[in-house]
């Protein structure tokens, strides 16, 4: 039984969840200018990971083809048939239902909305129909994983503000940079199972160049957030140091691949690695700027 459970719960990939979320709270501090109230921040924690969750495990059933060829992937519990296709459908639903209810009960309509919008786009748009078709997949499948910072500010605030926008395109513009180095990595896994992903039919040099003018947009975007959203010092520092550190890594990473493009997978992990602590820093520093400064 526990071994049961914990494939279903594998099929969750809370780990990725947990990242999503760390954008949500944030943004609703921004929206609130302040702590919300501990039973908001609750009930929409609780219904994000309730739905990214459900998100990843549609994603598993539609592509556990794919998962059951490439080695980063084959361990998941649909590529061993551990779960079967039926019954993780059936345990992505009752997830996903159980999110939109949480959130209509205690939060509100707008974030009930924006969690059911994600969810859809997540499966139908990027794992149905991009996933397998375009080598721009990850930049609009992505959308999906910006949407729980409108969902933050939506829980707060019923509404929508250029704020929030900014919010989700700082996570936008950092989805490819964040996404792509782990594709170099693992170029060979997706071209055996016949994913056309960016570092599968372009070259290391156009990749990392492409990662380079994201990666600009990116810090671009977290700096204009700073006057719209009426931030102080504190964010300022982060975004302006993270920036110039994130930004030399990508540059680092162009010149590897200008270089020795063979080599680039390799050193493209380091970027994908540190992505993560990137966003996670600049999004802390929001909430942080707000709290301590007001």
């Amino acid at each position: 039984m526990r071994a049961v459970m914990g494939s279903y719960v594998a099929l969750m990939k809370l780990r990725v969840v947990e990242l999503l979320l760390v954008t949500t709270l944030p943004a609703m501090v921004l929206a609130e200018r302040g702590l919300p109230s501990l039973g908001l921040v609750v009930a929409t924690l609780v219904a994000g990971t309730l739905a990214g969750g459900s998100a990843h495990a549609f994603n598993q059933v539609l592509e556990r083809d794919i998962d059951a060829v490439m080695h980063r992937t084959r361990r998941r519990p649909l590529a061993r048939a551990v779960v079967g296709p039926y019954p993780a459908f059936a345990f992505a639903s009752v997830l996903l239902a159980a999110s939109v209810a949480i959130m209509l009960v205690w939060v509100n309509a707008m974030a009930a909305a924006l969690t059911i919008a994600a969810n859809l786009f997540y499966v139908l748009v990027y794992t149905m129909l991009l996933k397998r078709r375009t080598s721009q997949n990850i930049v609009w499948g992505g959308v999906a994983g910006c949407v729980p910072t409108l969902i933050g500010w939506a829980a707060v605030t019923g509404s929508l503000s250029w704020a929030a926008v900014l919010l989700f395109l700082v996570v936008f513009f950092w989805t490819p940079p964040h996404y792509w180095p782990l594709a170099m990595r693992y170029r060979d896994d997706y071209a055996r199972a016949g994913v056309p992903m960016l570092p599968v039919v372009a070259s290391a040099r156009t990749v990392a160049l492409q990662i380079l003018l994201y990666s600009w947009a990116m810090v671009a975007t977290t700096f204009v957030l700073w006057p719209v959203a009426g931030l102080g010092w504190i964010y300022g520092l982060a975004s302006v140091l993270t920036g110039v550190w994130f930004l030399v890594e990508a540059h680092r990473l162009y010149g590897r691949a200008r270089r020795t493009p063979d080599g680039a997978g390799l050193t493209a992990m380091r970027l994908f690695h540190g992505s993560i602590t990137y966003l996670t820093v600049v999004f802390a520093a929001v909430m942080a700027d707000v709290l301590i400064l007001g």
